[in-house]
């Protein structure tokens, strides 16, 4: 049995093909609302239809009409109108399309989930890539939905995203996931790359130059003479720039490299 938040991919449309959103429109309102995966809801859970497609929204609203926790508080026809019914209704859930007029479906949802009463954002598309829809649940949306399942899967991806949860296909799920691994994923630090160019005692140096040791006290710890550290140091500012103790203070502090070691003098070398 397949989970209420993962649903199966589907590719076929309603029982017959519809080549606009006005036959879609006309067939969702003779769609019965049985065969429901998730149970209904004991307080009605609020809505509010957006779309540009008058009859769509009209399909819509039929479809939901018989539903019993399912009640539809507004409707509007763009994203800016969404916004300014939301702030009126309070719905817990905005069923909304990605392509309308003078606010798309990724700018509503940035300021709808932003409100201080946000409302889950479910979005009903005609366009299932996930190169659209990623952004979209990036942004805030908590489930999409073809406009062409809207009969066998609206209901369910309502009460899903009402209850707090994620409505979308496994495939777009597993790519959120990855995305979000790379985010969080370490990154590459430049500071660390330009470290490692040093040879183990240039980089020695460096340490020893951050903490405050001088070029005779540097020689004297690394058993060679003060010319030679000079020339390391000549070699360290080649590489990675530094001249001054100040800029070695910064490098050493931006690589943690003085974290757990005790302080040296604070004296110039």
């Amino acid at each position: 049995m397949r989970r209420p938040n993962t649903p199966e991919r589907v590719d076929r449309g309603l029982e017959a093909p519809f080549e606009s959103l006005a036959s879609l429109g006309e067939a969702l309102t003779h769609q019965p609302h049985a065969r429901r995966g998730v149970p209904a809801r004991d307080e009605p859970i609020r809505i509010i239809l957006v779309d540009d497609h008058t009859i769509l929204r009209a399909g819509v609203r039929a479809l939901l009409r018989s539903v019993p926790d399912v009640l539809v508080v507004g409707e509007a026809s763009d994203g800016l109108a969404a916004v300014n019914v939301a702030t009126q209704v309070t719905p817990d859930v905005v069923v909304m399309d990605l392509d309308m007029g003078a606010a798309d479906g990724l700018t509503a949802t940035r300021t709808l989930v932003a409100l201080p009463r946000p409302p889950r954002v479910l979005v009903l598309t005609m366009h299932m890539e996930e190169e659209r829809l990623i952004p979209v649940l990036e942004a805030g949306a908590s489930g999409y939905l073809a406009k062409d399942a809207a009969d066998r899967e609206l209901v369910d991806a309502i009460r899903v995203v009402a209850a707090g949860e994620v409505y979308v296909r496994p495939a777009v799920a597993r790519l959120l996931a990855a995305r979000r691994e790379d985010r969080t994923a370490p990154q590459p630090n430049p500071l660390a790359e330009q470290y490692a160019l040093l040879s183990e005692r240039e980089q020695l140096v460096v340490r020893l130059v951050a903490e405050g040791y001088n070029g005779p006290e540097i020689g004297r710890q690394l058993g060679i003479s003060p010319k030679t550290v000079d020339t390391y140091k000549q070699r360290i500012d080649e590489k990675l720039g530094l001249s001054h103790r100040t800029e070695y203070v910064r490098f050493a502090v931006a690589l943690g490299l003085l974290n757990g070691r005790d302080s040296g003098p604070t004296k110039d070398g």
